[in-house]
């Protein structure tokens, strides 16, 4: 098929618990997005916004699969029964297309209940974790500053006793860039089969205080110039980086493949033979990957949920 009359549809990012998470990363841009609402608003999608949500995305794509991504904040604090009404809200129109979900999670609050849920309806889960324990601890802490890793390797676990289908997103950052074997030999006697590396780039603002009280960087303006350069102590250096990358590629490509998917990797190959990219970073255009807020807020993507 050539892949310029592929017939592409909407993708929607859907956070149906906003900004609020039971853990406090230290790189995470979405937290401070608290700002943009009222305090003590309940950061829940309501019935009607959820319901308005899924049967228009349903029927507006073009697509033969609907493909629904719940992501956050964290989107397990609304509970197994929000999702169970998720699955309901879909059923009819499943004759009509095919639906998938996926799950985006920190993992803290997996039970062996969320886990056949998972199982059951055929989820998708993506699992942040970002490498063994003194790695992943430096970053991803709760709101106390406690570590995290032993409740993530929990939820792991669950996941894998219960046969659910998962990958693992693992953020790179600052002092993470500095052990790509570590982190990956890490992955591999975990036994887990499918791996995204997602770098962190996060720009300081001008003045504290600007975009309504929203401490990180704003996207550039208009005429393209980017408002300030400076970036935040986790960011990850772009040559190290590449060399991160570099160093994994080398090891998975004499011993892992055909075992392990590196999703970066993935990306590259298929952007090599030719087909449209399947994630927007590495698209010839952005645009077709909205994010839907909790009150039913739609912004061009998540990384833009600012007020201009």
């Amino acid at each position: 098929m050539n892949p310029e009359t592929l017939v592409e549809g909407m993708h929607v990012l859907a956070k149906p618990i906003g900004p609020a998470c039971n853990i406090k990363c230290d790189y995470c841009f979405y937290l401070e997005k608290h700002a943009l609402f009222d305090k003590g608003e309940d950061m829940r999608m309501p019935d009607d916004v959820l319901a308005a949500y899924i049967s228009q995305y349903v029927q507006s794509q073009p697509t033969p699969v609907v493909e629904f991504v719940w992501h956050g904040g964290e989107p397990t604090l609304l509970g197994i029964e929000f999702f169970k009404k998720v699955v309901e809200l879909q059923k009819p129109f499943l004759g009509r297309k095919e639906i998938k979900n996926s799950l985006q999670t920190n993992g803290t609050r997996l039970t062996d209940e969320w886990c056949i849920f998972f199982k059951q309806h055929g989820f998708f889960i993506g699992l942040s974790l970002d490498g063994p324990r003194k790695i992943h601890d430096l970053y991803r802490k709760d709101h106390l500053g406690r570590p995290t890793f032993d409740d993530v390797m929990k939820g792991l676990r669950l996941l894998q006793k219960h046969g659910v289908e998962y990958n693992i997103l693992a953020c790179v950052g600052r002092e993470t860039a500095y052990r790509p074997l570590e982190v990956y030999n890490f992955f591999k006697a975990e036994g887990i089969k499918f791996i995204q590396f997602t770098p962190i780039i996060e720009r300081l603002p001008e003045a504290k205080g600007l975009n309504q009280g929203l401490w990180l960087a704003g996207p550039a303006r208009l005429d393209g110039e980017e408002p300030n350069t400076l970036v935040t102590p986790w960011t990850v250096e772009p040559k190290k980086y590449g060399e991160f990358l570099i160093a994994v590629y080398e090891e998975w490509v004499r011993k892992d493949v055909g075992e392990i998917f590196v999703m970066n990797f993935e990306w590259a190959l298929n952007a090599w033979i030719g087909n449209p990219s399947p994630v927007c970073i590495f698209s010839k255009q952005c645009g077709r990957a909205v994010a839907l807020e909790h009150n039913g807020d739609v912004y061009a993507c998540d990384h833009y949920v600012y007020p201009e």
